[in-house]
């Protein structure tokens, strides 16, 4: 076993003693794609999603030099016609671009580096062959000698394009390399059995062609058949809480809410081993490179990008156009290219039937929140502080400083410009409560009683608040809000939701002549 040849299975051994969700089926996908034309296989996922464990499953698995027979025992590919037919049968090349970096003396050296460090296993492995330069002709060599064709497994492929974003010939050098390996289809049809990258971003486009195109491409914009291996699935998820005892809905809305066409429930799988590792649920998104790029890319100055954040915050979905992207993080011309790029990153989820990107669970929006507060952009920081003491204000039934908070968002123009009316006011009370949903699940425009209230935040279990019914008035007066809320017996909704606690009632208007907000807050009686 050497380090970049035939590695072994240790470090499956290693997954498997870890709180372990059986992923093993998509090594028959792998299987299936052997010596075809589909055998170039790149699938890019955040960070803390399994990439590693996934790469280090399939050396376990093709890699000749070791017996894995037990390791498999029991697990679903076990039972696959195939099973034996792969195992341990091939010479793996396993890459971990990171680690070739931080052993290069300079990261500029990075691609040289590999190349002589894996050309120096080959050829200790296969004397006999034809001593060469680069890699791709030392595989040829030994494929002639001995008729042996390769696995390559690439893992962190993309790390050279964040390391040295901004050293354009390094990753032409990278690149051209990575051609060398896969674009020639003679060399890689006879020389390659299968390939499997994966890495935080797709493959780096040029124009609207990637960089190297016989890659067959599954990412956090379209999976594609690879989705249930992209996360935890839900039926996963609840096992895991069942044989832990852990709280599966708590489980849900700290790190559910990625969703693809195939399968719309996929969860955060580090964050989901480390909260049944501690017994507790809680943000397990360190600060990585990554956070730090969350802050500095929310705080640029493109159109719209401002209130897309805050919306997304709020609850709320944005429109987005994933196509501009180049898959890199220098090429950043827009609203769209920021947000696509935070969906790679995992900090947005994407709905590709709807085109809509989305901030998928507590725990993501707990990054936004502090990356938003801590961060350069004023208006963004304000419009969160101003939510915190919006919520303070509304459950101290201080009337006027809840129509002054609001009274400063409007004013803050958070909210689409041609909205009027009552529509107008709703789109402001939801922003300046945005932060509320650490604590309720909001609702609007839901049957209650006779009629449909405007906005209820139902207390999350376990948060100690009371439920906020919220009715809106244009021109009118926040005492008639209360009084319809009480007429048309809107507080019923909250039988229909078995909520008995304390309830607060809570009447907004606008008024176009003054331009000023005025509140009245009363608590319901049952």
């Amino acid at each position: 076993m050497g380090n970049y040849l035939n590695v072994g299975n240790a470090g499956f051994v290693a997954v498997l003693k870890t709180v372990y969700v059986d992923k093993t089926e998509m090594i028959k996908f792998i299987n299936e794609t052997l010596g075809t034309k589909r055998k170039l296989t790149c699938f890019s996922r955040p960070r803390r999603f399994g990439k590693s464990y996934a790469a280090q499953m399939l050396c376990a698995y093709y890699d000749k030099s070791c017996d894995s027979r037990e390791l498999f025992e029991g697990l679903s590919i076990s039972s696959d016609p195939f099973f034996e037919k792969y195992l341990n049968k091939y010479d793996v090349i396993y890459l971990d671009i990171t680690w070739f970096i931080s052993s290069a003396d300079h990261i500029k050296n990075t691609v040289r580096i590999l190349q002589e460090k894996v050309v120096k296993e080959l050829r200790e492995a296969y004397p006999e062959a034809k001593q060469d330069e680069t890699l791709t002709e030392t595989l040829t060599a030994v494929n002639e000698v001995t008729g042996n064709k390769f696995i390559i497994i690439i893992d962190e492929w993309d790390a050279l394009f964040r390391e040295a974003k901004d050293d354009a010939v390094l990753q032409k050098e990278y690149i051209d390399f990575l051609r060398g390996l896969f674009k020639n289809s003679a060399f890689t049809d006879k020389i390659i059995e299968a390939a499997y990258i994966t890495g935080i971003l797709p493959i780096k486009k040029y124009g609207n062609q990637s960089a190297v195109s016989d890659f067959k491409e599954y990412s956090m914009l379209m999976p594609k058949q690879l989705a249930k291996y992209v996360g935890f699935t839900e039926p996963e998820v609840k096992a895991l809480c069942k044989q832990y005892d852990m709280d599966f809905e708590e489980m849900k809305r700290w790190y559910d809410g990625y969703s693809f066409n195939r399968l719309k429930s996929v969860y955060s799988p580090n964050s989901v081993i480390e909260a049944i590792s501690s017994e507790e649920f809680d943000s397990y998104w360190t600060t990585t490179e990554t956070y730090e790029s969350l802050r500095d890319y929310i705080e640029l100055n493109f159109d719209g990008l401002k209130d897309s954040i805050v919306d997304m915050i709020g609850g709320k979905r944005c429109k987005i156009n994933v196509r501009t992207f180049q898959n890199d993080i220098t090429s950043i011309k827009n609203r769209d290219d920021v947000l696509t790029l935070l969906v790679h990153l995992g900090y947005l989820a994407y709905d590709s039937s709807m085109k809509e990107a989305f901030i998928p669970n507590e725990e993501v929006r707990g990054e936004f929140i502090t990356a938003v507060s801590e961060g350069r952009r004023s208006e963004l920081a304000k419009a969160v502080k101003l939510s915190d003491k919006l919520l303070d204000a509304t459950l101290t039934r201080n009337e006027e400083a809840v129509a002054e908070i609001i009274e400063a968002a409007h004013m803050a123009e958070t909210s689409p410009q041609h909205y009027n009316d009552e529509q107008a006011l709703r789109h402001v009370v939801i922003m300046a409560y945005l932060t509320s949903i650490d604590h309720y699940l909001r609702f609007e425009e839901i049957a209650s009683g006779r009629g449909y209230s405007d906005i209820l935040f139902l207390p999350r279990l376990g948060s100690g608040k009371p439920a906020l019914l919220v009715e809106l008035k244009w021109d009118k007066s926040a005492d008639k809000a209360i009084t319809q809320i009480m007429d048309k017996q809107y507080p019923e909704i909250m039988k229909k939701f078995g909520y008995e606690g304390k309830l607060l009632l809570i009447g907004v208007n606008y008024s176009t002549k003054t331009g000023k907000h005025t509140c009245k807050i009363e608590e319901s009686n049952g």
